[in-house]
């Protein structure tokens, strides 16, 4: 397949193997990639597909435009009582050998199952954001959508802070304002709780509102968001509700039609998803 017979391929949901895809499309064709990549056989597909994740680390990089950004929703599994490092190994190879650079590792909190009581190990209730960046900081990035209530608003400030040094300074008594900057642990409820059906025919998603967050950050209306594995299409619509452009890539036929679907019902006013073929 190549960028010819792709044709337009911002707003359609593409069939195929994404690393075929993404060679096929121009550098610098996305402001933003947002996905999280199948890990250590946590969850079965159905196709028993792999993925080449550090090939598909320089094909993303090169899909970037400069100061764009790659957010990458990963975790490790378990093997023999210890962490695969799974991410830790995708973050130190995609800035070694790839080009990227990791602005911020994140943390997604969620509730994981309650576990049993014998289990010789904590309950999981995180997996990780990782915030890559080609060039040295992002074109764009923008927090006040991500701004949280603050826990003493109005409550009058004073005191001392430490700075970097080690030495105090004397704060100016002032009110603390509504709201303040997220930190970087991020929480959510998970999506089975979104009341999302159709979504939820896919074995492993993450909650629309995390997607909705990373896209209001790191792009302006009108921009392109990537998602080179869709699954149930939750990057694609929150792009689209949010005026952005976007392209899902998916090799599962069963999970094109569902973000296809959800791009109808989810995004009407919108141009409808197309499966290309390859």
């Amino acid at each position: 397949m190549t960028a010819q017979n792709i044709g337009d391929w911002r707003g359609r949901i593409l069939r195929g193997d994404c690393l075929h895809l993404c060679d096929s499309l121009p550098e610098g064709a996305a402001d933003l990639i947002l996905f999280s990549p199948p890990y250590d056989s946590i969850r079965s597909y159905g196709g028993g597909w792999k993925t080449d994740l550090p090939r598909l680390g320089e094909e993303l990089f090169r899909l970037a435009k400069n100061g764009g950004v790659c957010a990458v929703v990963i975790g490790d599994g378990t093997k023999n009582h210890a962490k695969t490092l799974t991410t830790f190994s995708l973050a130190t190879d995609w800035c070694a050998r790839a080009g990227w650079r990791l602005f911020e590792c994140c943390i997604y909190h969620r509730d994981g199952n309650p576990g049993a009581w014998w289990s010789r190990r904590f309950r999981v209730d995180h997996e990780y954001v990782l915030f890559f960046v080609k060039g040295e900081k992002p074109a764009r990035f923008d927090k006040s959508p991500l701004m949280v209530p603050s826990k003493h608003a109005g409550k009058i400030y004073s005191g001392t802070d430490r700075l970097t040094g080690g030495g105090l300074k004397k704060i100016t008594p002032k009110a603390v304002n509504p709201k303040k900057c997220r930190g970087t642990v991020w929480r959510y409820a998970a999506s089975n709780t979104e009341g999302n059906r159709l979504k939820l025919r896919h074995p492993a998603t993450f909650p629309d509102k995390l997607a909705e967050d990373v896209i209001l950050c790191f792009t302006a209306p009108g921009e392109t968001v990537l998602d080179p594995m869709c699954g149930s299409g939750t990057t694609c619509v929150m792009a689209a509700k949010n005026g952005r452009q976007y392209a899902g890539m998916e090799i599962s036929p069963e999970y094109c039609a569902i973000a296809e679907k959800r791009l109808r019902e989810e995004a009407p006013e919108l141009p409808l998803a197309r499966a290309a073929l390859g």
